[in-house]
């Protein structure tokens, strides 16, 4: 996980984010003509020849349709992966399998598995394109997350069509500074929109959110906040059962009151994590060292906390993790994978406020995800206005309203702090949900 691996391996892969090798545009030429049976300027009057991004698996062409003079972005895979794609799943099943006979304790062949599986449904744009409109409808009913979705105009299996939506990475911090985009406000939209994702009833997962596929815009027409949020490369997509869902919030809920009893048990029933393993499991998902886990993760990283990550690592932590994930189901794999990628996108912003606030909007989410199934159980046993019943509903409502309340107090406190320039105390960046 990014937080566990040195910056110089973390850095240097930044790059194949999006600044990958190009195909030719001759071979993008051929594969148009072939996919579609014309020719590329019978339907654009201006197709770049350079792409603006280049990813592993596909290349981005600014464009012009002929027909309505519209721009565009049109996503084209790079021709050479129908041939090779094949051989590669086979390289990686055969290199894992090889890795763990001579290394048993570094056991990768789950991620051969996870790529066997996602990487056909990223190799077809016409998925693609169904989640990306599936993900703007969900998000269509939430006006207030500055979410866009680039219109889907056609895909074909190998080339996708879409309104040029463009925008800056999120760790270009000259740009947001320079436009007076407060570096704080997008680190809680951040967390607004993927725990919406995660949480959300119906609610499609992305599960490659990373500085590639995630842009930043201003957006003057808005007074708060001032800026869209652009995602891109709707490829790789989960569902989350329900059941799951709320399991993890418990879990998440008892990790943020640092209830060590119910961390175990929700541990376990989301990811099938036995008592040996927890605190391993613990410090995987939360990025922070067990003992502060266990104590309150609300507190900032200290350098010492740091140290003690980085010498568990070279210890045999990073062995014991690969061992750890070979057992956890592949869709807790991905809304992990989501939620570190998006810590990691967080820490770029370099923000004032520290851990809290994004772990009150996440207990939010989490205390919304609960109070819905305690509703279903109060609706289960009978008539809302049956007096049992009624306490009970005024119980859970008075669970999720604590958190609401005091997220808004944070907040409005957070504002104050901005205006007068001020940091969070460290009480405050200690206190519990």
């Amino acid at each position: 996980m990014n937080y566990l691996l040195p910056i110089e391996w973390t850095s240097t892969f930044i790059p194949l984010q999006d600044r990958c090798p190009v195909s030719s545009f001759e071979s993008i030429e051929q594969m148009y003509r072939d996919d579609t049976g014309e020719e590329l300027l019978d339907h654009f009057s201006e197709f770049s020849t350079e792409p603006i991004g280049a990813a592993s698996l596909a290349q981005v062409h600014l464009a012009t349709i002929r027909e309505t003079g519209k721009k565009v972005a049109v996503k084209v895979q790079h021709p050479a992966l129908a041939q090779w794609a094949p051989l590669d799943m086979a390289l990686t099943r055969f290199t894992f399998s090889s890795l763990k006979r001579f290394f048993p304790e570094y056991d990768l062949e789950w991620l051969s598995s996870e790529v066997e599986v996602s990487l056909p449904q990223e190799l077809n744009f016409e998925i693609e394109a169904q989640n990306a409109l599936r993900t703007k409808e969900y998000f269509s009913h939430i006006p207030e997350l500055p979410l866009v979705i680039p219109d889907v105009l056609w895909a074909k299996k190998r080339i996708l069509v879409m309104a040029n939506e463009s925008g800056h990475r999120l760790d270009d911090l000259s740009y947001l500074d320079s436009n007076h985009i407060d570096r704080d406000e997008v680190s809680a939209t951040l967390a607004r929109i993927f725990n919406e994702m995660i949480f959300g009833e119906g609610a499609p997962l992305h599960c490659d959110p990373h500085g590639g596929n995630i842009a930043i815009r201003k957006n003057s027409g808005r007074r708060s906040p001032n800026f869209d949020i652009i995602l891109y490369d709707h490829g790789l997509y989960r569902d989350i059962p329900l059941s799951l869902r709320r399991s993890y919030a418990k879990m998440w809920l008892a990790i943020i009151d640092g209830d060590v009893p119910k961390m175990k048990k929700y541990v376990e029933e989301v990811a099938g994590v036995g008592e040996d393993k927890f605190p391993l499991f613990a410090s995987a998902i939360t990025g922070r060292d067990f003992s502060v886990v266990s104590s309150s993760i609300l507190k900032p990283k200290s350098q010492d906390e740091k140290k003690t990550m980085s010498g568990a690592l070279q210890e045999g932590m990073l062995a014991d993790l690969v061992q750890l994930l070979g057992q956890v189901p592949r869709i807790i794999l991905l809304i992990l994978k989501t939620n570190d990628l998006t810590r990691s996108l967080d820490e770029s912003l370099h923000t004032r406020q520290g851990p809290v606030r994004s772990f009150l909007i996440l207990a939010r989410y989490c205390m919304r995800t609960v109070f819905y199934e305690q509703l279903e159980e109060i609706r289960g046993r009978g008539s809302l206005f049956w007096p049992p019943n009624a306490a009970r509903l005024f119980g859970a409502w008075l669970g999720f309203v604590r958190v609401e309340v005091k997220l808004e107090a944070f907040e409005l406190w957070l504002s104050v702090k901005r205006m007068l320039g001020l940091q969070p105390s460290s009480i405050e960046l200690g206190s519990g949900v």
